[in-house]
């Protein structure tokens, strides 16, 4: 051991004056703290990373296609193509809308109701070497069963023919007759097209209708007897006489006559309770052979506990149209689908717990009428750290400009980059413990080279040169650094094991998990230490130097 070190110790342990033992214990102190405080925090901020990781990853895919269209019904082709994508080892189709989900007097909106291929996505009865997209089985809670998820024989839902409007009958008017009759001039017209003809003819035809509509309205309102339209005037009584007849037996045909008085009279009051009785309105959720005609669906924990539900029990999942909507050349009301429970899952997260489910593709599909079309496409990848490289592999092979990938990182990407900016912030702030603990060594070097001044001259005057006293302070730093940081690392890693041994509780609905997660990595914990001892030695620079500098006459001249 060369003298320096020795020396250096000897200052370490100096018994000559309390004070400097004292502050060197400080300073290690001080380090310590920092640097126990520092990898805490990295801890808990990666351990919140691991942990949204885990959560996503285990109720989504690693890789998602999406088409820029609604009508994705190439989506066969466009699996096939991606399962050929090295590291691709899964892949499934999926769709998902918000609906509403209502069991009893309990209904809750705005929840993602996700279409799943059973054997791709969850591996329910799956052949072969396929791997199942969703890590949705491990998250199941004891007494589900995902078999049930499809019914036997469903197959894909079929597109609807749109219905075209039937074109008006104008037969019985002879003005209509008249406008659509063919123009004994066709010159007159000028350059109109045939087709705008047409409709300028069908436009005449609905005005001069309504103008004999008010002729008619307002004689009846005069009080004269309204003259007919010329049309009908030129028809025979016979026939007009045959109409009436006709009009007088179909309205005598089932329809009542006279007043219809009430049972009870007008007095009488109406039930409060406005319900059908059982016979004329049958409840399916109420008969058990119907329900386990049902298909399947899998709902969250909390979702379940916030509709009272339980396995085995009924819920109607309705779309979330106000109204009725125009699709495919048709009006429709509101799609609702009655399903059975077979198993609840607990992801753990809560966003995905309350506002999430899962039922058979076939079956969703039958909720907008678009046939067999899908959202996306979802892929797992054997390397989630690779999932971006994928993803740019993918885009590149599907380089139509009609289809979007992204990765599950930049499907959240609001999340974690949040969790990201988080560790970096508090990690910079925290650090700044461990350069006010490096003060307190600057001030502990200082005063030793401030007491040992005579020390140091004798040093120098038997042959010591710069470079040695200045390692003699360096080495002081250097130890007094790794002392502390080695105490810092060992409290530590002692208050992470103590927080998952414990359990921080936090509260689901602002954090979205349920306790303080805790991921102790050991490279973080290297880069703390090393990060302690750099500000440790480069804290000594400034003593150092001052003694390195110091001449034997400064030291021996205040004796």
């Amino acid at each position: 051991m060369s003298y320096p070190i020795e020396v250096a110790l000897r200052y370490l342990g100096s018994k000559k004056r309390a004070f400097i033992s004292v502050g060197t214990t400080f300073a290690i102190l001080g380090v310590a703290l920092g640097v126990a405080a520092l990898a805490t925090v990295m801890s808990v901020t990666g351990g919140f990373q691991a942990e949204f990781r885990e959560k996503v990853l285990g109720v989504n895919a690693h890789v998602l296609v999406i088409k820029y269209s609604t009508d994705f019904r190439e989506y066969r082709s466009i699996m096939d193509q991606v399962s050929k994508v090295p590291g691709v080892i899964g892949v499934a189709p999926f769709s998902i809308n918000p609906m509403m989900l209502t069991h009893g007097d309990a209904t809750a909106t705005g929840v993602l109701v996700k279409g799943v291929d059973p054997a791709r996505s969850l591996g329910v009865g799956a052949e072969g070497a396929s791997v199942p997209v969703l890590d949705l089985p491990r998250h199941i809670l004891p007494g589900g069963d995902l078999s049930g998820l499809r019914r036997p024989g469903s197959k894909p839902a079929e597109r609807a023919a749109p219905s075209l409007p039937e074109v008006p009958d104008l037969k019985g008017d002879s003005g209509a007759r008249g406008a659509l009759a063919p123009d004994p001039d066709p010159d007159a017209r000028g350059a109109l097209a045939p087709d705008a003809g047409a409709e300028f003819d069908l436009l005449k035809a609905y005005e001069e209708r309504i103008r004999e509509d008010e002729r008619l309205a307002a004689a009846r309102d005069a009080g004269a007897a309204p003259t007919p339209p010329a049309s009908r005037a030129a028809e025979p009584d016979g026939a007009s006489d045959a109409e009436a007849e006709e009009a007088e037996v179909a309205i005598a045909e089932g329809a009542p006559r006279g007043a219809i008085e009430p049972q009870g009279g007008y007095g009488s009051v109406l039930p409060e309770d406005d319900e059908l009785p059982p016979e004329v309105d049958p409840d399916p959720c109420a008969d058990k052979e119907q329900i386990a005609k049902m298909p399947g669906i899998v709902i969250g924990a909390a979702l379940a506990k916030n509709l009272s539900l339980d396995l085995g029990e009924c819920v109607t999942v309705t779309s979330p149209t106000i109204g009725f909507s125009f699709a495919n050349g048709a009006i429709k009301p509101p799609v609702a689908k009655r399903f059975r429970v077979i198993a609840i899952f607990e992801a753990g997260f809560e966003q995905y717990d309350t506002k999430l489910a899962y039922a058979d593709l076939y079956e969703t599909q039958a909720f907008y009428d678009q046939g067999d079309t899908v959202t996306g496409v979802e892929m797992k990848v054997d390397d989630i750290d690779n999932a971006s490289g994928i993803a740019r592999e993918i885009s590149k092979l599907l380089g139509s400009g009609l289809y979007y990938t992204m990765d599950w990182e930049e499907l959240n990407h609001g999340l974690f980059t949040a969790l990201r900016i988080q560790q970096i912030g508090m990690s910079a702030v925290l650090a700044l413990i461990i350069v006010v603990a490096a003060f307190t060594v600057i001030a502990t070097l200082i005063m030793v080279v401030l007491d040992k001044k005579k020390e140091i001259a004798v040093l120098k005057a038997m042959g010591a040169t710069d470079a040695a006293v200045l390692r003699i302070f360096l080495y002081q730093g250097g130890i007094i650094g790794v002392a502390g940081t080695t105490l810092g690392l060992l409290l530590g890693v002692a208050v992470c094991k103590g927080l998952l041994v414990y359990g921080f509780p936090l509260d689901p609905k602002v954090y979205f998990i349920s306790h303080l997660p805790v991921q102790a990595r050991p490279q973080e914990f290297i880069i703390t230490g090393c990060i302690a001892i750099l500000i440790c030695l480069a804290a000594t620079i400034v003593p150092s130097l001052y003694a390195a500098r110091l001449r034997p006459a400064e030291g021996f001249r205040a004796q």
